[in-house]
């Protein structure tokens, strides 16, 4: 007996195949920005453009993972929306799980990004100029 569908679980099926044809680009983009913040880190790169680049990347890396997900839940199939044992059931097969495998990758990698390629700002950059001096003439 077939399940009927939702409408809404068609939507967004729809928009996560969509999001997941844009994943080999999506990885470009990524590979593209972790090649420059590694060689502006390399160069010895001012720290205001290493984190620019850092930032990119994140935010690459980011849209990427969103796309294997979306992949993944296209692999599932439509049901997977309206039936969460479906999905679980789903998710144990081989071609579902190159999906998840990928998207947890990518999500290990902007991690990784977060805890050691984002320089963190000066302790003056987070506030304004005023607000700087006036915490610094509390202590």
């Amino acid at each position: 007996m077939a399940r009927r569908v939702s409408p809404e679980a068609r939507e967004r099926l729809a928009a996560d195949q969509e999001l997941a044809g844009r994943f080999p680009e999506l990885l470009d983009r990524a590979a593209e920005l972790d090649g420059a913040l590694r060689d502006a880190q390399a160069e010895g790169k001012p720290e205001d453009e290493v984190r620019a680049l850092a930032v990119q990347l994140d935010d690459a890396l980011t849209e990427a993972m969103r796309a294997a997900y979306a992949r993944q839940r296209v692999e599932i199939g439509p049901r997977g929306y309206d039936d969460r044992i479906y999905t679980r059931s789903r998710k144990a097969k081989p071609h579902v799980r190159v999906w998840t495998a990928e998207a947890e990758r990518l999500l290990t990698l902007r991690e990784e990004n977060r805890l050691t390629g984002v320089p963190s700002l000066p302790i003056y950059a987070v506030g304004t100029a005023g607000s700087a001096a006036a915490a610094g003439a509390r202590h």
